[in-house]
């Protein structure tokens, strides 16, 4: 098993564990641990994607990066 398959499962514990802590009502959406968790879910997916391409992966891998930072930056917007 190649360090791509592994950062690739690094990644996919990270989406889990945040919809898992979420559910248990551990932490909250607009929490930043749970922005983090999904940022890095992404950005370890994204590595993976790099050695074993898949388009469809790829543009959810990548809206979902967007929509993560979009909702941070309203979440920021909000507080202020």
């Amino acid at each position: 098993m190649g360090i791509h398959v592994l950062v690739g499962l690094l990644g996919t514990a990270c989406y889990v564990i945040a919809y898992a802590l979420v559910q248990l009502k551990k932490l909250r959406m607009d929490a930043n641990s749970y922005a983090y968790l999904n940022i890095s879910g992404c950005l370890c997916s994204l590595y993976s994607l790099s050695h074993d391409f898949n388009l469809a992966a790829f543009v959810s891998q990548a809206f979902w990066l967007l929509f993560t930072l979009v909702g941070m930056r309203a979440n920021r917007r909000a507080l202020s």
